[in-house]
């Protein structure tokens, strides 16, 4: 609704990088806290917090490429102010900061699952901050609406992420950002009650597939159509990638749930020989 904060002579302030910038600040603080908790080195969490943020940076922009036909059409785009200013796709960003953790844990000798629970809660209050982003800037839109909360966004929103503004809209970008503050809540309170290892990350995967895959079909941005799965599946790319993360995190969270219960299976031998040797190494 605000794009622009203020400007420095003629250079803007723009809303949505101040709340990217919470939401970056906000993940780590909340990651580093959590994982000091746990027992985990903390010098080794803020590195691998700075390299997972990169990580996510890079990711979200690879996976733009792929939903924006416009960069792929005029590949000097990825060069200009426009595409570095742009915010990316969450998915993407998501999958980046994933896979640059997991070569990082390893290299550091940390725990895999435990860490991975210390990061849940930070990503989720991260999500409510960066869409509180989204509906400052007007970019990830809804469908109209009649509804009285639907909402109208201002000229500017329009010339920045061209947000149409003669219909009232589903502020989707609210739905999310709420639903996510709900959900680091959650989890937040579940790190200290969780029954095993990895209990809360992918209790995260589960949840955020869900909100973003009921959201998607309020949202009425153009988000591509990847090797024509959108038409057809009827589904959007988010939402593709969100039956693939949510049914795989359920399926390892219940896998991990009864490896729990049978104490004496060979995978919860291997987690507990991994496990001590993450301790040896942060003493």
């Amino acid at each position: 609704m605000y794009p622009e904060l203020f400007r420095i002579g003629n250079f803007p302030i723009n809303t949505y990088g101040v709340f990217l910038a919470l939401a970056f600040l906000c993940a780590i603080l909340v990651t580093v806290k959590l994982a000091s908790r746990d027992g985990l080195p903390r010098e080794r969490i803020y590195d691998l917090s700075l390299w997972m943020l990169l990580g996510g940076l890079v990711g979200s922009k690879i996976l733009m490429l792929f939903t924006e036909p416009e960069y792929r059409a005029n590949p000097l785009q990825l060069i200009s102010l426009d595409f570095l200013r742009s915010g990316g796709v969450f998915y993407g960003g998501l999958i980046g900061a994933v896979l640059v953790g997991y070569l990082l844990m390893k290299h550091y000798r940390l725990p895999w699952w435990k860490t991975a629970d210390a990061c849940a809660p930070g990503i989720a209050i991260g999500n409510f901050f960066g869409r509180q982003g989204c509906f400052a800037a007007g970019c990830c839109w809804g469908k109209p609406t009649d509804l009285p909360w639907g909402v109208k966004f201002t000229e500017l929103g329009h010339e920045i992420t061209g947000v149409p503004i003669n219909a009232h809209l589903h502020p989707a970008q609210l739905y999310e950002s709420f639903a996510m503050l709900l959900v680091f809540l959650f989890l937040l309170w579940l790190h200290k009650r969780k029954r095993f290892d990895g209990q809360v990350v992918l209790l995260y995967g589960l949840l955020y597939s869900v909100v973003r895959f009921s959201i998607e079909f309020v949202r009425d941005d153009p988000r591509g159509d990847i090797l024509g799965l959108t038409t057809l599946t009827g589904l959007s790319t988010s939402q593709l990638i969100s039956i693939v993360i949510g049914i795989s995190s359920l399926i390892i969270l219940i896998i991990r749930l009864k490896t729990r219960e049978n104490p004496d299976s060979p995978t919860h031998s291997a987690n507990r020989l991994d496990n001590f040797g993450a301790r040896s190494e942060a003493r």
